[in-house]
């Protein structure tokens, strides 16, 4: 018959002097407990004992990729006695967050997150169980893991995106349509009335919308004006022969803001347009290019964070950047493309302006993406806002996400495959 066990002992502890009495085991002749190797729900741990009441526990990882953003290693009270001082078993694994983690996101949300941006974590980690949560002193202790900004980075470099329209509002439609087909040479490739809505869209370019990049007017009932303001800049459209285009503009009672000769500085020439609106468009002397609809101007308060922003929110390349200290400004060219063949972004910084007053008349830019999903968080890390949370638009099921760069200036991000259905 056994002996009964010391009064002193916690349940646990109780149940192992049992066990022990009944194999003949003593407290003094006991083998010490060993390192241990356990499987959990898919899972790998490392079991070291630190004493009869605990021991470490440690998640094997099982992918390089995925890094935590705690330690893997807690120490977990195997006596159910500490469930007294639940509070301080808490606190206790609380101090394994990194200094900058303000909350414990559970391991499924995190592999989520990772394996958004490619992240090929390990079969274990892909099975059913995907959260690890141990029960410590009434508490759960979660391992968590999350894309980092390299791997986000990468996916925005290898995704395929390509500026698609420009979105500004006008007060007569048919005007502005007249205007740039028989002035600027463009095709009104398409229209659409939304009655119930109050508005009409107007899509015109210089060659299909799948593979040329092309304005979206918007005409809202009722509205006859609209303030531009100061922050957005121009247009660019590149022609062969910008004084023969100046001319016809002229007879056509459009309004030449600067007359044809070489830009300052340089030798291309130029020359700037309004049309009935207001809205400036610069002619570039160009040979024939696969875009001739080339930029869209806007300012900028501060133009190393606004690079930094589209290189890494948006994917874009850093083109060129010239400075211009006689005239206080400085740009620089953002795209996805050589600046000769593809539109691009050129983003002006005016010396010591720092906020402009961006109006109600330009709206966005549009942009494809192969994820949506995907875009909106490399937009949140990067320090965007995102105005509209990805998925699918009501009624046409075409996923978008909407955000604002760092000086506001919105762009719409459109899923590739949906927006080539949305123009079958």
């Amino acid at each position: 018959q056994s002996s009964p066990p010391p009064s002193h002992l916690s349940p646990c502890r109780e149940k192992r002097h049992r066990d022990r009495e009944g194999k003949g085991e003593t407290s003094a002749t006991a083998s010490p407990p060993q390192n241990q190797e356990r499987k959990l729900c898919g899972k790998v741990f490392w079991i070291s004992p630190l004493s009869e009441d605990f021991y470490m526990v440690r998640i094997i990882p099982m992918a390089a990729s995925i890094r935590p953003s705690f330690s893997s290693s807690f120490r977990l009270c195997n006596s159910t006695a500490a469930s007294r001082s639940s509070t301080a078993a808490a606190a206790s694994l609380s101090s394994f967050a990194s200094p900058s983690s303000k909350r414990l996101p559970s391991l499924s949300s995190a592999i989520r997150q990772s394996e958004l941006f490619g992240l090929k974590p390990s079969k274990p980690w892909r099975q059913e169980c995907t959260s690890i949560r141990v029960a410590a002193a009434g508490n759960m202790a979660q391992a968590s893991t999350t894309a980092t900004p390299e791997n986000v980075l990468e996916w925005v470099k290898q995704d395929k995106r390509r500026m698609l329209h420009v979105v500004y509002r006008v007060g007569d439609l048919d005007r502005t349509i007249k205007f740039y087909t028989e002035c600027l040479g463009m095709k009104l490739l398409r229209k659409r009335d939304i009655p119930e809505e109050r508005y009409t869209n107007a899509f015109l370019g210089y060659g299909p919308e799948d593979s040329q990049f092309v304005i979206e007017l918007t005409y809202n009932y009722g509205i006859e004006n609209y303030d531009i303001g100061a922050g957005f800049g121009h247009f660019g459209i590149a022609v062969e022969d910008v004084a023969k285009t100046v001319e016809l503009i002229k007879a056509k009672g459009g309004k030449v803001t600067r007359e044809p000769g070489p830009v300052k500085g340089g030798s291309t020439v130029i020359a700037f347009i309004e049309d009935p609106d207001g809205y400036k468009f610069e002619l570039l002397e160009r040979g024939p290019t696969p875009e001739p609809l080339c930029q869209v101007m806007l300012r900028v308060g501060d133009l190393d964070r606004s690079i930094n922003f589209y290189e890494k929110a948006f994917g874009m390349e850093l083109l060129r950047k010239r400075d211009n200290p006689e005239y206080k400004y400085t740009i620089a060219m953002m795209g996805y493309g050589p600046e000769d063949k593809s539109t691009v972004l050129e983003l002006t910084y005016n010396y010591g302006v720092t906020e402009y007053e961006k109006g109600n008349a330009y709206a966005q830019i549009a942009i494809g993406t192969d994820d949506v999903y995907k875009t909106a968080e490399a937009v949140k890390l990067f320090g965007g806002k995102i105005t509209r949370e990805p998925g699918p638009l009501p009624g046409i099921n075409t996923k978008i996400t909407a955000c604002l760069d760092p000086d506001g200036w919105k762009t719409v991000f459109v899923d590739n495959t949906d927006f080539i259905k949305e123009l079958e």
